[in-house]
Parts: C-alpha cells; sequence; structure tokens
C-alpha cells in the first residue's frame, strides 16, 4: 500500500520597513502580536539603509529575521515624503526561498491566528470598497519572473489615485477576495456614519489607518484633536494596541517612545483643539503616559 506525505511548503509573514524609524515600533508590536497567536510561520521583515542598528536589535528581538534591501522609488513620489519609496514592498516578491508570503503593513495587529490565509492563491486580499483592495494584508506568491514584471510595469503603468496600493489594484486587477475581519480598517465614516466599534470584538487583525496609536499618549486616540482624522478614532482600537504593548517584554517597550517632536505635536493638536471645544472633549482628559517624560531626540 502506497503512503503519501504533504507537500511541507515554506511559508513567512512579511512586512517592509523604508525612509524612516516611524514604524519600527509597529513593526514590533506586529511581530509580537502574531507570536501570540501562536503562529507557526516564519517572521521575515526586509528594511533599507534608514533603519539603524539599535532598531534592528529590537525588531530582531520582537521576533523578526531582518534583510537588507535596495529601496523602490516611487514614479509619483512626493519628494523627501515617505511615500517617495513607498514601491519598496515589491522585494517581497524576491523572496523565492518561500512558496507563499503573506505582507502585513507595519500598521497593523493580529489577534486571531490567520495562517489559514496561507491557502490562498495569489493575489489575495481584503476589500478596501466594491472593487478595490487594500494592500496593507495580501497573499503572494514570490517570483523572481513576477518580481521582474512588476518592475517593468512600474515604469508603464499609472495609479489610478497615484499611489503604491492604487498602482497595485492596475497591476492586479484579478484578485481573491479575503473576508473584511483579516484586514479591518480602522475608518468610521463609512456606513452613513455609524460607528461599527462593536465590530472590533470580532475581527482577527486590526488596520490602524489615521495617526499611529505609538504616535499618540496612550490615554487615547489623538485622531479625535485632529481636524479631519476623527474619521479614524476609536479609543477602544487604541486601547487593543496597547494592551498589545503592555504584554511585550520590557525590554522591547522602549522602541515605541515618544520623541520631543512628537510630544510637542500632541500637546499643539490638545491646544487646538481645547480651542476649538471639540465636542468629543477627549481634549479634556489629563494626559498620565509616563512616556512623556522620556523623550528621545
Amino acid at each position: 500500500m502506497l503512503k503519501y506525505s504533504a507537500f511541507q511548503q515554506r511559508e513567512a509573514y512579511a512586512t517592509v520597513l523604508h525612509t524612516s524609524e516611524d514604524y519600527v515600533c509597529g513593526a514590533v508590536a506586529l511581530a509580537q502580536s502574531i507570536i501570540r497567536t501562536n503562529s507557526t510561520r516564519d517572521l521575515i521583515l526586509l528594511h533599507d539603509e534608514n533603519i539603524t542598528p539599535e532598531s534592528l536589535v529590537g525588531l530582531k528581538a520582537a521576533g523578526w529575521d531582518t534583510r537588507l534591501i535596495n529601496g523602490i522609488r516611487s514614479p509619483f513620489p512626493d519628494k523627501d515624503s515617505f511615500n517617495e519609496w513607498n514601491f519598496s514592498p515589491l522585494r517581497i516578491w524576491m523572496l523565492t526561498w518561500y512558496d507563499k508570503v503573506v505582507f502585513i503593513d507595519a500598521d497593523v495587529l493580529v489577534f486571531n491566528n490567520i495562517d489559514w490565509l496561507f491557502v490562498f492563491p495569489q493575489l489575495s486580499a481584503a476589500p478596501n470598497d466594491k472593487t478595490l483592495f487594500n494592500s496593507g494584508v495580501m497573499v503572494i506568491e514570490p517570483s523572481l519572473c513576477v518580481f521582474e514584471d512588476l518592475m517593468v510595469k512600474v515604469l508603464e503603468m499609472d495609479s489610478y489615485n497615484g499611489s503604491y496600493q492604487g498602482w497595485l489594484n492596475e497591476v492586479f486587477t484579478w484578485w481573491h477576495r479575503l473576508p473584511s475581519q483579516v484586514n479591518f480598517l480602522k475608518d468610521f465614516e463609512r456606513e452613513d456614519g455609524r460607528r461599527q466599534e462593536k465590530i472590533l470584538d470580532e475581527i482577527s487583525v486590526l488596520h490602524f489607518l489615521g495617526l499611529k496609536p505609538w504616535m499618540c499618549y496612550r490615554d487615547y486616540d489623538c485622531n479625535w484633536d485632529k481636524e479631519g482624522m476623527q474619521r479614524f478614532a476609536s479609543d477602544k482600537a487604541h486601547e487593543k494596541w496597547w494592551q498589545v504593548y503592555d504584554e511585550m517584554p520590557e525590554t522591547l517597550q522602549p522602541y515605541c517612545g515618544l520623541t520631543e517632536h512628537m510630544n510637542w505635536r500632541l500637546k499643539k493638536w490638545r491646544w487646538i483643539a481645547r480651542s476649538l471645544k471639540q465636542p468629543d472633549e477627549h481634549w479634556k482628559i489629563g494626559v498620565t503616559d509616563p512616556r512623556q517624560y522620556n523623550l528621545g531626540a
């Protein structure tokens, strides 16, 4: 009688850091959130030369296998902005020692095991709306042929909105739909403005749009204080991010500190919100975040 053994695919979660260190804390938290779900997959982080050796120590301690890459410049750049090199995630198609990779943005947290995503083909993603996908969580199949084809298309194809995500939607017009629970966008303006916070208890992956939790005081979501950003404000989502932070080893928490500029910016937004008497009144909350007393440069 013949015996059959299942082919063991090599699979990994991947993220990419480029241009600045603003998302180092997010990547540390992302790795810790995946590990909390008892995932059995590898964690690989691609980074450019802007990530310092000190930050790489923390990223490796958080669980990432780090690899240096050359960034890929956007054909639609805002010079010297974070978006100037935001085509760098195309490098994930070069991870050819893996059969499948689930790419996850560094401003995302995973709350339930999502290893089942690896059964989906390229390109699988959750919808941004009815016809477009959000690139914050994607299933891809690494291939040098595909990478080379994408690099040719960088020069040939436009983006419908000038962004990397818009360009991907132009390239992968045929894509496989994942449930929104694996990339729930923290944006509460949709569906006629009805708030969806009750859904936060049911989702597996939360994508923190707007101002990021580690760039705010932990006391509340600072999206409340900035005009035009309230659609991204959710104290419940903010709290869920900080719960992951609290469960990190203490040696990793310093990678989520505030800088002098970040602290100044938060105080400015609170002052403006107070001056405008914003009706949510989050500006009345007394800030107790201890990070405000130990600021980085």
